[in-house]
């Protein structure tokens, strides 16, 4: 369930105040990472640079399922069969999915690494696939099938040929264990931007906010509202390129994961909060409930905000998210 980047972040690279920024850009965990660090100079910036990489592909080797030695491929080797000991961090990984699962009544699932690829997206496909074939792809997809033993720190799939994949959910959790490293070893500022989940933290070195640009949905290429962004995250999930057209209806590249049908009525999602996880899960979960659902669920958390363009390019916001002080037409 890879989403299209819809965000850019606009880094300025300066010199003041004494602070050097330093970015770097790096394939990891499948996808993308630009890292900006901001340090009391080159040499400091670019050995935290180094640091988050050492982390990011830390995190890739343990929860990473086409690595065959990460824990998630070795629980996902033993579905059907037995339990699998995985460590704390990735066992709270896990339930906190579960927890967002429920919480989305599966409109969001990590078993989802299970289904069936019968939905092309390449220009290829010109039919509806079988009601029964679609309904055959997500016969091993399901939460409820993860059975997780927290004394023994376990995971178990029930039925044979399940999987489970952190997908984009694991880049959102780097960048923000990334930002919290960062933080604690004394560097107040930069962004881990993994493939679009970004984290951010302090300020650019002329004590500017950091800002990102939201893509105007009806002119390509054209910014229509550049937001800061303060100590937090924010992630796009969306569909701009990677659709399809059946029937004169608009299918995205993003499947419920309940239904096996690609989710329908919104073109992207973009989440501001305090977690690129969370935001992640959140933004996914969007696209898959659809826009009334959708901000039914994301009110029960009011650290968080979205922006939502419909299929006809509608611009929605929740209610906590002015986006008129942020368009760049005004």
């Amino acid at each position: 369930m890879k989403r299209l980047l819809t965000i850019a972040a606009l880094l300025i690279t300066l010199t003041a105040h004494a602070q050097a920024l330093r970015k770097r850009t790096t394939m990891l965990m499948g996808g993308r990472f630009d890292i900006t660090i901001v340090a009391k100079d080159s040499l400091t910036a670019e050995n935290g640079i180094d640091t988050v990489i050492a982390e990011i592909t830390r995190i890739e080797n343990l929860i990473s399922d086409w690595i065959p030695s990460s824990q998630v491929s070795q629980v996902n080797a033993h579905a059907g069969i037995r339990p699998v000991r995985v460590d704390k961090e990735v066992f709270e990984l896990t339930e906190r999915a579960i927890a967002l699962s429920r919480l989305t009544g599966g409109a969001f699932d990590i078993s989802f690494a299970a289904m069936d690829r019968i939905w092309n997206f390449d220009g290829s496909m010109t039919k509806m696939p079988t009601k029964a074939a679609i309904q055959k792809s997500v016969e091993k997809v399901g939460y409820k099938n993860i059975i997780l033993n927290r004394e023994h720190s376990t995971i178990f799939l029930k039925l044979k040929g399940m999987k489970i994949g952190f997908g984009a959910l694991g880049e959102g959790y780097a960048t923000d264990k990334c930002r919290d490293m960062m933080l604690a070893k004394g560097i107040n500022a930069g962004i881990v931007n993994g493939s679009g989940d970004m984290s951010a933290w302090g300020k650019q070195p002329d004590e500017s906010d950091w800002v990102i640009g939201i893509n105007d949905p009806k002119q390509s290429g054209e910014l229509f509202a550049i937001v800061p962004l303060r100590e937090g995250a924010v992630v796009t999930s969306g569909s701009y390129e990677k659709f399809v057209v059946l029937n004169g209806k608009r299918y995205s590249h993003i499947i419920n994961p309940a239904t096996g049908y690609p989710a329908t009525g919104l073109t992207s999602v973009t989440v501001f909060g305090p977690s690129a996880e969370q935001a992640n899960g959140f933004s996914t979960s969007i696209m898959v409930l659809g826009k009334k659902a959708g901000l039914e669920m994301l009110a029960k958390f009011p650290e968080f905000s979205c922006l939502l363009i419909t299929d006809e390019g509608k611009v929605v916001t929740s209610p906590n998210f002015d986006i008129s002080r942020y368009k760049t037409d005004q």
